[in-house]
C-alpha cells in the first residue's frame, strides 16, 4: 500500500543519513562512495514503488472480495428474516401463533364479560319498564274510579235534585187542578139543569213520576198542605197555599256564579263557616264547591257533606260566617 511505501522511504532516508561516514577522507574516497550510494538509492527506489503499487492492488482485491462477500451476507439475512416473517403471517392466518392467541383470549374473555353485563342490564330495563306499565296502570284505574265515583255523586245530586223540583211541580200541579175542578163544579151545581143527564169531567191526570230518593221535608210539607186544604175548604185554598209557601221558605238564599248568597250575605268557596242545626251543636267547616243548588263543605275531622238550598230556605239549617 502507499503508506507502506512511504514508510519505507523514510526508513531508507533515514539509514542514508545514520550511514552518512563523518570522518573526512580524502576526496577520491568521497567521490567513489557517492557515487556507489547514489546507484543504490535508485534501485531500491524502484523496487519499493513497485511493491507499493503490488500492495495496493492486493488491498483493492481483498476490499472488493469483502464487499462482495458482505453483500451476500446482507442477501442472506434478509431472505431468512422474510421466510420467518412469512411462516409467522401464515401461522397467524392458521390462527396457531402465540402473539395472535394470546390477545384473543383476553379479547373473548372481554367480550363474554361485556355479554353477560349487558344481558343483566337488559334484565333489569326490562324489568324497570314492567314496574312502570304497573304503576301507570293503577293511577290510571285509581284516576277513573275517583273520576267515575265523583261523576256518580254529580249525576246522583243533579237527578235528585230534578226528582224534587218535578214533585214540587208536580204537587203545586195537584193542587191548584183540585181547587180549579172545584171552583168549576159548583158553578154548574149552580147553572145545573135538572132534566138533563149528569156528565162526568174527566179528572186531570198527571202523568206518574218514578223516584229513586224522596225528600222527607217535601213529602212533609205535602202532607200539612192537605190537610190545610182538606180543613179549610175549596174557596181559601188558593190563599193558605201562597201563605204556606211564603212560611216554607224562612230564609232567603240562592247561588249565584259559584257563590252562595244567603240573608244577604255572600259566601265563597274556601271560606269557614258555623253550620248549625236545631238540637245539635254547631259545627265548623269549610266550603268547597257551590253548585245550583246544593253546597259542598268538609269538616275540621275530614268527612264531606252537602247542605241543600232548599233546607237553608227552609231554615232546617243555618249559616254564618266563623
Amino acid at each position: 500500500m502507499p503508506v507502506h511505501s512511504r514508510e519505507k522511504k523514510e526508513s531508507n532516508h533515514e539509514e542514508m543519513e545514520v550511514d552518512y561516514p563523518e570522518q573526512d577522507g580524502s576526496s577520491s574516497d568521497e567521490d567513489d562512495t557517492e557515487s556507489s550510494s547514489v546507484s543504490e538509492d535508485g534501485d531500491s527506489s524502484e523496487m519499493d514503488d513497485e511493491d507499493c503499487e503490488r500492495r495496493r492492488v492486493e488491498c483493492l482485491d481483498e476490499m472488493t472480495n469483502l464487499e462482495k462477500q458482505f453483500g451476500d451476507l446482507k442477501d442472506q439475512l434478509y431472505k431468512e428474516r422474510l421466510s420467518q416473517v412469512d411462516a409467522k403471517l401464515q401461522e397467524v392466518i392458521a390462527g396457531k401463533a402465540s402473539e395472535y392467541l394470546d390477545p384473543l383470549a383476553n379479547l373473548q374473555e372481554n367480550m363474554q364479560i361485556r355479554t353477560k353485563v349487558a344481558g343483566i342490564y337488559r334484565e333489569l330495563c326490562i324489568e324497570s319498564v314492567k314496574n312502570k306499565y304497573d304503576c301507570e296502570i293503577q293511577a290510571a284505574f285509581q284516576h277513573w274510579e275517583s273520576e267515575k265515583l265523583l261523576l256518580f255523586d254529580t249525576v246522583q245530586s243533579e237527578l235528585v235534585e230534578k226528582i224534587r223540583r218535578l214533585e214540587e211541580d208536580r204537587h203545586s200541579i195537584d193542587i191548584t187542578s183540585e181547587l180549579w175542578k172545584d171552583e168549576l163544579q159548583s158553578r154548574k151545581n149552580k147553572r145545573k139543569d135538572p132534566f138533563s143527564p149528569d156528565k162526568k169531567k174527566k179528572p186531570v191526570v198527571v202523568s206518574d213520576i218514578l223516584f229513586h230518593h224522596l225528600n222527607l221535608d217535601i213529602l212533609e210539607d205535602w202532607t200539612a198542605v192537605r190537610k190545610a186544604v182538606a180543613t179549610l175548604g175549596p174557596h181559601r185554598g188558593k190563599t193558605d197555599v201562597s201563605t204556606n209557601k211564603n212560611e216554607k221558605y224562612q230564609h232567603n238564599a240562592r247561588s249565584e256564579e259559584g257563590k252562595l248568597s244567603y240573608d244577604g250575605e255572600w259566601y265563597c268557596r274556601g271560606q269557614m263557616i258555623c253550620i248549625d242545626k236545631k238540637d245539635e251543636f254547631p259545627t265548623r267547616a269549610i266550603i268547597t264547591t257551590i253548585n245550583h243548588d246544593e253546597v259542598w263543605f268538609k269538616r275540621l275531622d275530614g268527612s264531606k257533606s252537602k247542605l241543600y238550598v232548599s233546607q237553608l230556605q227552609k231554615g232546617k239549617y243555618t249559616i254564618k260566617h266563623s
